[in-house]
């Protein structure tokens, strides 16, 4: 009965050796830097992490298409080395002794790249698949809409502009009222100044140059010629 229970294990073994194999068809190679992306914070490659590493590939695949069955037990790993690189192919669940299409599981690993490097706290360039292509991450949405951030810009220059008329008005009035100011004091300073002495209007003596009073006579006339 023993030998029975295990000559399938063993069939089913060798099946799984000869579908997990460098370079074997729909294989994909890993390579992963844990102490170049966490440095004195890295962990290390076990178990555990193996067993992670092929959850998040059947949850990749599952999540790739609602009709997919895959189990943790169809993702092989092979060639485990201790600077952590090894080749992974994922076994068609019905049959269990194909594997899936390689086309399938690339489309199902770009489409959660973000999940399985989250998973593993890593990135594109610490965690490789060597023969998929890295993804970008999705374009980070800012928290304001951006209509609103160009409306607020163009209401600020909008704000600026009359701010900076009214305020140059203001400037070009005063300028304006001190020209005018200026130019009142200058006329009165030109404009011969009036004023009253004995209750008659007179101007004002010319101290320099001064001014002959028309009713005494002027020197040469005061005496009349013989």
């Amino acid at each position: 009965m023993l030998r029975a229970l295990l000559l399938p294990l063993s069939v089913v073994a060798i099946a799984h050796a000869e579908l997990c194999k460098p370079d074997a068809q729909n294989a994909f190679k890993v390579r992963i830097s844990i102490k170049t992306a966490l440095g004195d914070n890295a962990y290390a490659w076990d178990a555990n992490e193996e067993y992670l590493f092929k959850a998040m590939v059947a949850f990749a695949m599952r999540r790739y298409s609602s009709k997919s069955t895959t189990q943790i037990s169809n993702v092989l790993l092979c060639n485990v080395t201790d600077r952590v690189s090894f080749w992974f192919v994922v076994t068609d669940s019905s049959k269990n002794v194909t594997t899936v299409p390689g086309s399938v599981v690339e489309a199902a690993i770009r489409m959660n790249r973000n999940r399985i490097n989250s998973a593993f706290l890593l990135s594109d360039k610490t965690l490789q698949f060597l023969k998929i292509t890295s993804t970008l991450s999705p374009p980070v949405e800012p928290s304001t809409p951006v209509w609103l951030i160009v409306f607020g810009v163009v209401l600020c220059v909008i704000v600026a502009g009359i701010v900076f008329l009214v305020v140059s008005g203001i400037q070009k009035h005063k300028k304006k009222n001190k020209e005018s100011t200026e130019r009142e004091n200058l006329e009165e300073k030109v404009e011969v100044t009036v004023t009253l002495e004995n209750g008659m209007p007179c101007e004002v003596l010319d101290v320099k140059a001064g001014h002959i009073n028309g009713v005494f006579p002027a020197d040469d006339e005061r005496f009349t010629s013989l």
